[in-house]
């Protein structure tokens, strides 16, 4: 079977044309075609003499995921359902703002961390994405949105920063994510600033400090309550990595990081963690680590069994918080009318956890308590 080149960074690729008898220049070359020219056609690429070139279309392949639908939200927000195999399928979004053009990527097909408020916890999990599906939803949709018109064919990408915010849980997909992200970062690929790209996490504390020393770039923590006992209801990872760790692990991150603070994602839920008293535990709890909050307001999903905090509360949540010194915003809400809104993720998943089947009565049982939560999309 070929090997799919989407697969390697720049390391692996010299490393596999090494193999074949192959100069290293010969590795860029390919790598600059595929991931800057959005090029899968080996005998287009015409700069690599011919016999390499029909070698390439027999023992190698440029194998993204392939698109099965491609939405359009009357805000300009734009959904892609990618085929990743076995019935499984996984979603990406782009959203675009006047100064930035952002990509949300999927990294699993579901979750495994049993979040039960974000439509992709509730679906349960089948396997981590490879690399080639990871990278692959960047390589699809620069070749679906191409450059800034303004520009002309050789202008700026419209996709100027990437969030590993959709699908699943990034750093449970280690070695799949940083083969992804030194591709996004690499001159010869996507040519990214480490400030642009964002991993996002529920808080798995090994893996952040992997993350620091393998290829540190801008990390977001969903953290989404201020204690450890609404958190353990809340997020249930939290039972294994409580908050006193987590902290601490961001601590550590800040020594590596392209930002000199951590961006804590908190979901904003009606009567659950929106209290005055909510925020101003918060400020304890951060009161060491450099920060900024994003607010996001909850995006409903059938049978989710939670409400959306008013906008008023959110309003007095946040300004809790910036009296405290703490620059907060509140997400938009953007793509909602097409379900790619934060939390509303879901493609299709063969449900190998079996959480389907575990947790078939958990929507009437939710409507009364916190149940988990993840929100990652």
């Amino acid at each position: 079977m070929p090997v799919n080149l989407l697969d390697f960074d720049a390391e692996g690729l010299t490393a596999w044309f090494a193999e074949q008898g192959e100069k290293p220049f010969r590795a860029r070359q390919v790598l600059r075609w595929m991931h800057q020219r959005g090029e899968g056609d080996f005998s287009a690429m015409t700069d690599i003499a011919k016999s390499l070139r029909e070698k390439l279309q027999t023992t190698a392949a440029v194998s993204p995921p392939p698109t099965i639908s491609d939405k359009l939200s009357d805000d300009g927000t734009r959904k892609f359902l990618f085929d990743v195999g076995n019935r499984n399928a996984v979603e990406t979004v782009f959203i675009p703002e006047d100064d930035r053009g952002t990509l949300c990527i999927s990294s699993q097909a579901g979750c495994a961390l049993e979040c039960a408020f974000c439509s992709t916890g509730r679906q349960g999990f089948n396997r981590n994405l490879t690399t080639a599906e990871i990278i692959g939803q960047l390589w699809q949709a620069n070749r679906a949105l191409g450059r800034d018109p303004a520009n002309g064919s050789s202008g700026e990408r419209i996709i100027s920063n990437v969030v590993l915010m959709g699908m699943g849980e990034p750093l449970a997909n280690f070695d799949s994510l940083v083969p992804a992200l030194r591709l996004m970062l690499d001159d010869n690929a996507y040519g990214l600033s480490r400030r642009r790209v964002t991993v996002s996490t529920s808080g798995i504390v090994p893996a952040m400090d992997r993350l620091a020393e393998a290829c540190p770039v801008a990390l977001a923590v969903s953290l989404h309550a201020p204690t450890d006992g609404l958190r353990d209801k809340l997020v249930p990872i939290n039972r294994k990595y409580p908050l006193a760790e987590l902290m601490a692990a961001c601590q550590r991150y800040l020594v590596y990081a392209p930002r000199d603070f951590i961006t804590f994602e908190y979901v904003m839920l009606d009567g659950v963690n929106d209290s005055d008293a909510d925020a101003r535990a918060l400020l304890h709890l951060v009161r060491d680590v450099p920060c900024k909050f994003n607010l996001i307001p909850f995006n409903p999903f059938p049978a989710s069994g939670f409400h959306r905090s008013p906008a008023e509360r959110v309003r007095r949540f946040a300004s809790i918080l910036i009296e405290g010194g703490i620059v907060t915003t509140t997400r938009k809400t953007r793509g909602d009318d097409i379900d790619a809104a934060c939390g509303q993720l879901a493609g299709k998943v063969q449900d190998k956890s079996r959480r389907i089947a575990r947790s078939a009565g958990f929507a009437t049982e939710s409507a009364g308590i916190s149940a988990g939560v993840e929100l990652h999309s």
